[in-house]
């Protein structure tokens, strides 16, 4: 059975690409588990210095488990089945590793769709993974509001 790992933060976007996942395995007819995967990023220095390390990790699964909690409910809702991964490191590296080491044969991100310059200075997260990863990555844009037609007509 394909396995597709979704990028998941607890933002809206990274529920754009869960609900593209699902669209494909539902109207697509995939036969799928999707592994919902989250990174937190690992605690600074001077937070491993000041604090209990082990407190710091459970603190930053739990922060982990608390931002998957709407993408969960989307999936378990749709019926699809899931595995859930959490992994703490740099965020875009650290979804290329986690796709890699559960087996998964895709990864599904959402992403703003800001490119150019203003996506370079955004630290598109989509950005940094595509050349990172070794399986094919698929980058769900956020539908973006239609502009006020006030605005275009500069009323």
């Amino acid at each position: 059975m394909l396995r597709i790992l979704v990028a998941v933060d607890g933002s809206e976007l990274a529920l754009d690409a869960v609900r593209h996942a699902l669209m494909l395995v539902r109207e697509g007819g995939l036969r799928a588990t999707l592994v919902l995967g989250h990174v937190q990023e690992e605690a600074s220095f001077l937070e491993l210095a000041t604090r209990d390390s082990d407190a710091i990790a459970r603190a930053s699964i739990e922060a982990g488990q608390d931002l998957m909690a709407s993408a969960v409910a989307l999936v378990q809702a749709a019926g699809v089945p899931f595995e859930t991964e959490i992994a703490l490191g740099p965020v875009a590296a650290t979804l290329a590793d986690m796709a890699e080491n559960c087996a998964c044969e895709m990864l599904v991100v959402g992403a703003r769709g800001f490119g150019g310059l203003r996506g370079t200075l955004l630290g598109s997260v989509s950005q940094a993974l595509v050349p990172l990863a070794t399986v094919p990555v698929t980058v769900v844009k956020h539908p973006q509001p239609p502009e006020d037609e006030d605005d275009e007509n500069g009323a």
